[in-house]
């Protein structure tokens, strides 16, 4: 049987097993892709080229499948009946959603054996609306233990955030080179045109990276360009032409093709456990275990920033945390490398249940990345009233609609400035959520719902006059929820089609 035939065969067993749930990871999102895979890589006959084709192909099927299921549950099919105002909901999640993306909407530039790299599509492919964030980028980067990057440099601004194991990152400035041993709650920038390589030092977990990247030289797109490498990945010394590079390294040409025809396993590959042990520097010790993953709180602030190094989100006491939630966060007062992109990085962990307060940013718009949980987001926006509002003109009340997605692991939402926002975590676990928020200089945060909200701040007689009703309404609805940020969430979240259940 040719591999044509056997691809054919792992296909239709894949078919089969469509009606299994999924399970999401940053790898393998669900079993069906994860037993596609299996049967590619278990198939003897095949190089790694073929391998990698079928790989891919379930890929494709896979996301395909997502994007039709999406379909299915947007144009509602097989739902349940509601009340009026559930159904009403409903409709309106059936519409395009621009702000909110997930898997089906990521594509895959680099896989081998060893990790991948994801970048989700242009912000405004999907809609213009997203045109202010339109020159930045989300990419993830996922690698099994003892995992090596080869060295490269990006025509991009890169502001990494580690989410899990623990990398060495190692990069070259100018005349010089420096290496971070990184670990949980690391922020780093790596600056345009780095040369720049990276580990994956832990013996047992995975690497898990979310990028924020800011292209310098193409508007929205950036490339990457390897220093190392051969045949996979393709060094760019290879597109000189011969007498160039005879020239350049004083070397003849059987020579230089001997070099750079070498390494074919791709751009992550595995390291020995002595390559990795030459590779690690570990200068930063005392650091498993940090709160609030595991240990306690630390009793005093702790700055870490540094003008080359890491700066870890979690070293610094929450700016707000309760029962129901923590939020911490670093701007360029805490992280000078993040002055000149005028940035932001939170990470919010949500109780399960809970939610955060309705609230809104002055300045600032927020790309979210779902790094764990499920839950969804509500948004009220003004550019995408209904067609019924929309008939309307005889009104002159300005109109918004309630934009609300489902939220998983992997998941991204975007959340203009001035957008009023509100994020619930599900019954079934907290939701973990890093946010990078643009124009961070001079934004204010401000809360509508909840202790400090801005209504409370009105005078009596403007309270009176936005409202219609007695001064002393408005303060019993406003002053009645005593919680601030984080809240206790809905008590209906059991009802109705709130989130997917993957």
């Amino acid at each position: 049987m040719g591999w044509k035939s056997k691809l054919c065969t792992v296909l239709l067993l894949l078919s089969v097993l469509l009606a299994v749930n999924a399970s999401l990871d940053y790898t393998e999102k669900d079993p069906e892709l994860k037993q596609c895979k299996d049967q590619c890589r278990h198939q003897r006959s095949f190089d790694q080229q073929q391998r990698q084709h079928c790989e891919q192909r379930c890929d494709d099927y896979i996301k395909q499948k997502r994007k039709q299921e999406k379909q299915q549950r947007e144009g509602g099919e097989g739902g349940t009946s509601f009340n009026k105002y559930d159904q009403e909901q409903q409709q309106q999640q059936q519409q395009q959603n621009p702000y909110l993306f997930e898997d089906e909407d990521f594509e895959t530039e680099i896989e081998t054996e060893q990790g991948r790299v994801q970048v989700l599509q242009k912000f405004t492919e999907k809609s213009n609306l997203l045109r202010g964030i339109e020159n930045f980028r989300i990419g993830v980067l996922v690698t099994k233990p003892h995992s090596f990057i080869a060295p490269h440099h990006l025509d991009a601004d890169c502001v990494l955030f580690v989410f899990q194991g623990r990398p060495t990152i190692t990069m070259v400035r100018g005349e010089k080179r420096e290496s971070h041993d990184l670990e949980r709650g690391d922020i780093l920038r790596v600056p345009a045109g780095t040369p720049v390589y990276m580990i994956n030092r832990d013996e047992n977990e995975k690497l898990i990276i979310v990028e924020l990247l800011h292209p310098v030289s193409l508007p929205d797109h950036f490339e990457a360009f390897y220093e190392g490498g051969g045949e996979k990945p393709e060094s760019f010394f290879k597109a000189f032409s011969r007498e160039v590079v005879e020239a350049a390294f004083k070397t003849e040409t059987d020579e230089l093709e001997k070099l750079f025809r070498q390494q074919r396993q791709g751009r992550i590959v595995r390291a020995s456990k002595q390559q990795i042990e030459k590779l690690s520097h570990p200068t930063r010790h005392g650091r498993e275990g940090f709160w609030p993953f595991h240990g306690d709180e630390p009793s005093t602030p702790i700055s870490t920033s540094s003008k080359t190094g890491p700066f870890n989100l979690f070293k610094k006491h929450p700016s707000q945390s309760n029962q129901h939630g923590r939020l911490f966060e670093a701007d360029s007062d805490d992280f000078e490398q993040l002055k000149d992109l005028d940035l932001r990085v939170s990470f919010a962990n949500i109780t399960r249940g809970s939610m955060t307060a309705l609230q809104f940013n002055s300045r600032s718009t927020k790309i979210a990345f779902v790094l764990d949980g499920e839950g969804f987001f509500e948004m009220a926006c003004p550019h995408l009233a209904s067609q019924e509002s929309s008939q309307q003109q005889t009104s002159d009340r300005p109109r918004y609609q309630n934009v609300r997605g489902d939220l998983r692991r992997g998941a991204v939402f975007v959340v203009p400035a001035g957008h009023p926002l509100t994020t619930i975590a599900s019954r079934k676990g907290n939701l973990q959520v890093i946010c990078f928020e643009m124009n961070a200089k001079g934004n204010v945060k401000f809360p509508l719902a909840g202790k400090k909200n801005v209504v409370s701040q009105f005078e009596r007689e403007a309270k009176e006059l936005a409202f219609g009703v007695p001064v002393t309404e408005v303060d019993r609805i406003f002053n009645k929820q005593t919680g601030e940020f984080f809240l206790e969430g809905p008590n209906n979240q059991e009802q109705g089609r709130l989130w997917s259940v993957v």
